[in-house]
């Protein structure tokens, strides 16, 4: 690595530590439990992503990419991995489950809401919302994540929803989960877009100004807020068009993941 390339990569880490270890100190996390989990994720990468062509990756070789030892090695492969894999798989089902509430003409009222919807017992049911738009899911599993969220209330058997997108209002621990999820394909679209050659670049955009006075902030986050929650409405109405969950008749093999932030990850 140039010292160049070396200088900005620290640099960065430092900034994209920051925030992080704001949150981790807040919830209690030392340093020696960070380091554990550190050690984990480059052993996981260096073990799956950076073997040699038709041949077996090593503990050896892992060690060496690394800069652990091979007992070191050794011991972290044979943890169980501290993912949380159910977490994501919560919320990419419950932002399936809002969207088709959302779009789903059986599942709007007259004037294109969301309707409140009884839990089980009819077509335009609760149940029957998971049941088209989550798979073969218990219905009560998914209420009890959403209610635990705070995306939905419940009232005289209905089940009304309390959100646009899934924006989660209670659980710290949900919002954790989320902060993995949505962090991490960001940084896999800026290491794409450090990889790859020009035509290939994945959209990641801002835009930002620093001598707002303090008087605008309150009027600029609610302008922002509201035109990026239509931007992303729409987004969801076409992606939808290209999954075969939510448009059967779209043809082709394979299964993959796209999305936009504002920034195109895959």
């Amino acid at each position: 690595m140039g010292s160049e390339v070396k200088k900005a990569t620290s640099s960065a880490i430092v900034r994209l530590l920051q925030p992080l270890v704001r949150i981790l100190l807040r919830n209690g996390m030392p340093y020696g439990a960070f380091c554990d989990l550190a050690k984990w994720v480059y052993v996981d990468i260096a073990t799956r992503d950076f073997t040699i062509p038709r041949r077996k990756q090593t503990i050896s070789r892992v060690a060496i990419l690394t800069g652990l030892s091979r007992k070191e090695v050794k011991r972290l492969n044979e943890l169980e991995s501290p993912e949380n894999i159910g977490a994501a798989e919560r919320y990419n089902r419950a932002v399936r489950v809002i969207s088709g509430w959302r779009k789903d003409p059986l599942f709007l009222d007259s004037d294109g809401n969301p309707k409140e919807l009884s839990i089980e017992g009819r077509e335009d049911s609760f149940s029957a919302l998971v049941k088209v738009h989550s798979g073969d899911i218990p219905h009560r599993a998914v209420l009890d994540e959403m209610l635990n969220t705070g995306v939905v209330e419940v009232k005289a058997g209905k089940t009304r929803l309390l959100t646009r997108g899934y924006m989660v209002r209670k659980g710290e621990a949900e919002k954790l989960n989320i902060l993995g999820t949505d962090v991490s394909e960001l940084i896999s679209t800026i290491k794409h877009n450090i990889e790859c050659d020009p035509p290939e670049v994945f959209l990641q955009r801002k835009t930002s100004y620093d001598n707002i006075p303090e008087e605008a902030i309150h009027e600029l986050r609610g302008l922002l807020s509201k035109m990026g929650t239509e931007f992303i409405e729409q987004a969801d109405k076409v992606i939808s068009r290209y999954d075969k969950d939510t448009s059967p008749a779209i043809k082709g093999v394979g299964q993959r993941k796209a999305g936009i932030g504002v920034f195109y990850f895959e």
